[in-house]
Protein backbone atom coordinates (compact mmCIF):
# COMPACT_ATOMS: atom_id res chain seq x y z
CA UNK A 1 0.00 0.00 0.00
CA UNK A 2 1.51 3.49 -0.55
CA UNK A 3 1.91 6.47 1.25
CA UNK A 4 -1.29 7.75 -0.29
CA UNK A 5 -3.78 4.97 0.43
CA UNK A 6 -2.41 5.39 4.03
CA UNK A 7 -3.34 8.81 4.84
CA UNK A 8 -6.66 8.52 3.31
CA UNK A 9 -7.21 5.15 5.90
CA UNK A 10 -5.93 7.83 8.66
CA UNK A 11 -8.49 10.80 7.98
CA UNK A 12 -11.63 8.26 7.38
CA UNK A 13 -9.90 6.98 11.21
CA UNK A 14 -10.32 10.26 11.98
CA UNK A 15 -13.57 11.39 10.67
CA UNK A 16 -14.79 8.17 13.03
CA UNK A 17 -13.42 9.44 16.03
CA UNK A 18 -14.48 13.05 15.53
CA UNK A 19 -18.65 11.63 14.99
CA UNK A 20 -18.30 9.41 18.26
CA UNK A 21 -16.66 11.73 20.34
CA UNK A 22 -18.15 13.99 22.91
CA UNK A 23 -18.78 17.52 22.17
CA UNK A 24 -15.98 20.05 23.39
CA UNK A 25 -17.33 21.31 26.62
CA UNK A 26 -19.99 24.53 26.27
CA UNK A 27 -21.55 22.44 22.48
CA UNK A 28 -24.45 20.77 22.29
CA UNK A 29 -24.44 17.44 21.25
CA UNK A 30 -26.36 16.65 17.64
CA UNK A 31 -29.28 14.99 18.44
CA UNK A 32 -29.32 11.62 16.83
CA UNK A 33 -32.64 9.24 16.38
CA UNK A 34 -32.92 5.84 18.39
CA UNK A 35 -31.46 3.16 16.95
CA UNK A 36 -33.75 1.26 14.13
CA UNK A 37 -35.71 4.50 14.40
CA UNK A 38 -36.45 5.76 10.38
CA UNK A 39 -33.88 8.88 9.30
CA UNK A 40 -35.10 11.49 7.52
CA UNK A 41 -34.10 11.79 4.06
CA UNK A 42 -30.62 12.76 2.67
CA UNK A 43 -29.27 12.06 6.60
CA UNK A 44 -26.08 9.95 7.29
CA UNK A 45 -26.12 6.10 6.03
CA UNK A 46 -28.89 3.89 5.79
CA UNK A 47 -28.99 0.85 7.99
CA UNK A 48 -27.54 -2.13 6.39
CA UNK A 49 -29.92 -4.16 4.55
CA UNK A 50 -29.57 -8.16 5.28
CA UNK A 51 -29.58 -10.44 2.08
CA UNK A 52 -31.97 -12.11 1.11
CA UNK A 53 -32.21 -16.14 2.04
CA UNK A 54 -31.85 -17.98 -1.05
CA UNK A 55 -34.40 -20.76 -2.38
CA UNK A 56 -33.70 -24.38 -1.48
CA UNK A 57 -32.01 -25.90 -4.21
CA UNK A 58 -30.67 -22.67 -5.86
CA UNK A 59 -26.49 -22.18 -6.85
CA UNK A 60 -24.62 -19.81 -4.34
CA UNK A 61 -22.77 -17.38 -6.14
CA UNK A 62 -19.44 -17.59 -4.64
CA UNK A 63 -18.58 -14.44 -1.77
CA UNK A 64 -15.32 -12.14 -2.83
CA UNK A 65 -13.08 -12.32 0.11
CA UNK A 66 -11.34 -9.70 1.75
CA UNK A 67 -9.39 -8.25 -1.70
CA UNK A 68 -11.98 -8.45 -3.50
CA UNK A 69 -11.44 -11.41 -5.40
CA UNK A 70 -14.04 -14.49 -6.06
CA UNK A 71 -12.34 -17.71 -4.60
CA UNK A 72 -14.27 -20.75 -6.94
CA UNK A 73 -13.91 -24.08 -5.13
CA UNK A 74 -13.58 -26.91 -6.82
CA UNK A 75 -15.72 -30.23 -6.07
CA UNK A 76 -13.55 -33.18 -4.80
CA UNK A 77 -12.41 -35.14 -7.81
CA UNK A 78 -14.62 -38.56 -8.34
CA UNK A 79 -12.85 -41.84 -7.54
CA UNK A 80 -13.50 -44.65 -9.63
CA UNK A 81 -13.05 -48.05 -7.94
CA UNK A 82 -11.29 -50.82 -10.65
CA UNK A 83 -11.24 -55.10 -9.88
CA UNK A 84 -8.05 -55.16 -11.49
CA UNK A 85 -4.57 -53.36 -11.03
CA UNK A 86 -2.31 -53.34 -13.96
CA UNK A 87 1.90 -53.54 -12.69
CA UNK A 88 4.98 -54.12 -14.66
CA UNK A 89 7.62 -55.72 -13.14
CA UNK A 90 11.69 -55.14 -14.24
CA UNK A 91 13.97 -58.55 -13.87
CA UNK A 92 17.57 -56.60 -13.90
CA UNK A 93 19.01 -60.27 -14.27
CA UNK A 94 17.58 -60.88 -17.63
CA UNK A 95 16.61 -57.10 -18.47
CA UNK A 96 12.81 -58.46 -19.22
CA UNK A 97 9.81 -56.61 -18.16
CA UNK A 98 6.76 -58.08 -17.80
CA UNK A 99 2.85 -56.77 -17.12
CA UNK A 100 0.86 -58.47 -15.29
CA UNK A 101 -2.88 -58.15 -14.06
CA UNK A 102 -3.77 -58.36 -10.21
CA UNK A 103 -7.60 -58.56 -8.80
CA UNK A 104 -8.23 -56.84 -6.27
CA UNK A 105 -7.57 -58.51 -2.67
CA UNK A 106 -5.61 -61.11 -4.64
CA UNK A 107 -1.98 -61.98 -4.76
CA UNK A 108 0.55 -62.05 -7.81
CA UNK A 109 3.97 -63.70 -7.99
CA UNK A 110 6.74 -61.44 -9.60
CA UNK A 111 10.19 -63.26 -9.00
CA UNK A 112 10.89 -63.33 -5.72
CA UNK A 113 7.78 -60.66 -4.67
CA UNK A 114 4.33 -61.05 -4.19
CA UNK A 115 1.88 -58.28 -5.24
CA UNK A 116 -1.38 -57.42 -4.06
CA UNK A 117 -3.08 -54.74 -4.51
CA UNK A 118 -6.28 -53.23 -1.78
CA UNK A 119 -7.33 -50.69 -4.12
CA UNK A 120 -6.85 -48.72 -7.69
CA UNK A 121 -8.76 -45.64 -8.48
CA UNK A 122 -8.88 -43.99 -12.08
CA UNK A 123 -11.05 -40.85 -13.14
CA UNK A 124 -13.22 -40.02 -15.68
CA UNK A 125 -12.59 -39.27 -18.93
CA UNK A 126 -13.33 -35.71 -19.29
CA UNK A 127 -10.42 -35.02 -15.93
CA UNK A 128 -7.07 -35.03 -16.03
CA UNK A 129 -5.96 -39.12 -15.35
CA UNK A 130 -4.50 -40.07 -12.33
CA UNK A 131 -4.05 -43.75 -11.84
CA UNK A 132 -3.39 -44.74 -8.24
CA UNK A 133 -3.72 -47.55 -6.14
CA UNK A 134 -2.56 -49.03 -3.25
CA UNK A 135 -0.59 -51.72 -2.66
CA UNK A 136 1.43 -54.20 -0.65
CA UNK A 137 4.76 -56.10 -1.64
CA UNK A 138 6.32 -58.99 -0.25
CA UNK A 139 9.80 -60.48 -0.71
CA UNK A 140 10.06 -64.00 0.02
CA UNK A 141 12.76 -65.40 1.47
CA UNK A 142 15.05 -68.19 0.96
CA UNK A 143 13.85 -69.83 3.79
CA UNK A 144 10.40 -69.41 2.47
CA UNK A 145 8.98 -66.69 4.55
CA UNK A 146 7.54 -63.65 3.60
CA UNK A 147 8.89 -60.48 4.05
CA UNK A 148 7.35 -57.07 3.83
CA UNK A 149 9.43 -54.33 1.29
CA UNK A 150 6.64 -52.62 0.60
CA UNK A 151 3.10 -51.11 1.71
CA UNK A 152 1.68 -47.66 0.02
CA UNK A 153 0.45 -46.14 -2.76
CA UNK A 154 1.55 -46.03 -6.22
CA UNK A 155 1.13 -43.49 -8.85
CA UNK A 156 0.74 -44.43 -12.68
CA UNK A 157 1.67 -41.04 -13.79
CA UNK A 158 4.89 -40.92 -11.62
CA UNK A 159 6.16 -44.58 -11.63
CA UNK A 160 9.32 -43.47 -10.09
CA UNK A 161 7.64 -42.55 -7.05
CA UNK A 162 6.65 -44.82 -4.67
CA UNK A 163 7.83 -47.50 -7.02
CA UNK A 164 9.25 -51.15 -5.41
CA UNK A 165 13.08 -50.98 -5.99
CA UNK A 166 14.79 -54.07 -5.41
CA UNK A 167 18.27 -55.45 -5.62
CA UNK A 168 16.75 -57.96 -8.77
CA UNK A 169 13.29 -56.47 -9.38
CA UNK A 170 11.49 -53.22 -9.52
CA UNK A 171 7.73 -53.15 -9.64
CA UNK A 172 5.50 -50.23 -10.66
CA UNK A 173 1.92 -49.50 -11.34
CA UNK A 174 1.00 -49.23 -14.97
CA UNK A 175 -2.95 -48.72 -14.90
CA UNK A 176 -6.01 -50.03 -13.70
CA UNK A 177 -8.93 -52.26 -15.19
CA UNK A 178 -12.95 -52.52 -14.59
CA UNK A 179 -13.35 -56.16 -16.24
CA UNK A 180 -11.11 -59.27 -16.21
CA UNK A 181 -8.29 -59.80 -18.55
CA UNK A 182 -9.35 -61.52 -21.05
CA UNK A 183 -7.79 -64.73 -22.45
CA UNK A 184 -7.12 -66.59 -25.67
CA UNK A 185 -8.76 -70.55 -26.34
CA UNK A 186 -7.32 -72.56 -29.00
CA UNK A 187 -9.60 -73.10 -31.54
CA UNK A 188 -12.07 -75.73 -31.52
CA UNK A 189 -12.93 -75.34 -27.99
Amino acid sequence: MGPAGGRADDRARARRDRADAPPPPGATAPQRPPPGAARPPGTGTPPPVPPAPAAPGAAQQPKPDEGGDVMVVQPPTQKIPNAFAVFAGLDKITGRTTTFDVAMGETAQFGALQVTPRVCYTRPATETQNTTSFAEVNEVTLQGQAKRIFTGWMFASSPGLHAVEHPIYDVWLIGCKAAAPVTARPAGQ
